[in-house]
């Protein structure tokens, strides 16, 4: 197979790791990529955000699947354009994109399934926000209603913060979800799609939070760990049963079927799993622990979602231990990060790059809020994050930041 990346994030250069292991995969290619994926596939400029500019780059290159790595271009309608022109995409067209584009949408999609959600109030206008906080309690949550690249949502028992919010949220131009607060451990679980059938792959959990303890504004994601011996046995078969199945069976219904990458992001309630949200596609940086434990092929397993039958496809496996990954930010972020700077010790084994571009001169540079991963692999979680953060130890970069308290709980104990 002859297969294209889009995305230039870690998630996208642990897809290009996983798929190189997969011996069915001949020629890999990225666009845009970053200064650590050109050591996996040829990349190429794209705008991410025209579908017809990835189609066109598809068609130049000759793939024999296309997989899409972010959100913007499957809101975009980049899955449809490629369809549409004969080539095979692995992830949802607009229609269903947009689970993730309207968190509105899929809270309808939710309640037209009977899937167990927090309830929440859609707010388009500011003399709304007072009533939605009433109604949904604190501690309040707060969410752009848009794509916000993961850092839209606000939770905090303080009114102001949250009003605040919602009126910043409002006067960029999208309505904002007041939700009521779900508490409990939070999960990640992705299945790849057919559009009928959804395999799950392995649940993992990330951190949001910018600082250690679950402190400062929420982020892309800080680090993230895999899999959790702490959550219950039967977790991924009540997933699949309360939450993947009726919600593919509500889309198709819909007549707009998901085909891709479902990811369900729950709280584990006193009452059971319930959904906080859904993205169209890999998380990050979930996809980096996910992928790093997954022993069996993945380009069979995304080719026969694409062609829309996975009826054939045996299980995913997955290899014994653990995985850590910890993501090293740049000044700044998740605000206005700090750029440009030279990066030592980014072409390490274990390091997955992200917000990275190559100099001409050769030199590995920052680019981005989120700079790298490191990943860790061992027998046991602790293994895994003393394997972990020896790797961000040997990464160089003025004024990075990056947690230090990835994974600590479960290797503790502390998490039910």
């Amino acid at each position: 197979m002859r297969i294209l990346v889009i995305g230039s994030g870690a998630r996208e250069h642990a897809l290009l790791r996983a798929l190189r292991r997969d011996p069915a995969v001949g020629e890999l290619h990225v666009a845009p990529g970053n200064a650590g994926t050109d050591a996996l596939a040829t990349g190429y400029p794209v705008d991410v955000g025209r579908p017809a500019s990835v189609a066109d780059l598809a068609e130049a290159i000759g793939v024999d699947l296309v997989v899409i790595g972010p959100e913007v271009p499957l809101v975009a309608g980049a899955a449809d354009e490629l369809r549409r022109r004969g080539i095979a995409a692995f992830g949802p067209g607009a229609d269903a994109a947009r689970i993730e584009g309207s968190k509105a949408f899929a809270k309808d999609v939710m309640a037209a399934a009977g899937v167990p959600t927090a309830g929440a109030v859609s707010v388009t206008e500011p003399e709304g926000i007072d009533a939605a906080l009433d109604t949904c309690g604190a501690p309040y949550v707060v969410k752009d209603d848009g794509l916000a690249a993961g850092k839209g949502v606000v939770v905090t028992a303080d009114r102001d913060a949250a009003r605040a919010h919602a009126e910043a949220v409002l006067a960029g131009g999208h309505p904002v979800l007041v939700e009521e607060f779900l508490a409990g451990p939070e999960v990640s679980l992705f299945a790849v799609c057919d559009g009928v059938r959804a395999v799950p792959l392995l649940p993992a959990q990330d951190f949001k939070r910018i600082g250690d303890g679950d402190t400062g504004p929420n982020t892309g994601g800080m680090g993230a760990y895999a899999p959790l011996g702490w959550a219950p046995a039967d977790l991924v078969d009540t997933v699949q049963r309360t939450v993947l199945d009726p919600v593919l069976a509500e889309m198709s219904a819909r007549g707009c079927p998901f085909t891709g990458l479902l990811y369900a992001g729950l709280v584990l309630t006193a009452d059971g799993p319930k959904v906080i949200e859904f993205n169209c596609r890999f998380g990050d940086p979930e996809t980096q622990v996910v992928l790093e434990l997954l022993d069996s092929p993945l380009g069979e397993l995304l080719a026969a979602a694409a062609a829309g039958d996975l009826s054939a496809v045996p299980a995913p496996r997955w290899r014994d231990g653990a995985a850590v990954t910890v993501v090293v930010a740049a000044e700044g972020y998740p605000g206005v990060p700090v750029t440009g700077d030279v990066i030592t010790g980014a072409e390490a084994d274990g390091i997955l790059h992200a917000g990275t571009q190559r100099r001409e001169d050769g030199a590995v540079v920052s680019s981005g809020g989120r700079v790298l991963s490191a990943i860790g692999t061992g027998p046991d979680l602790a293994a895994a994050r003393t394997a972990a953060y020896a790797r961000v130890g040997g990464i160089g970069l003025r004024g990075e930041q990056h947690r230090t308290d990835i994974a600590l709980a479960a290797e503790q104990g502390l998490l039910p």
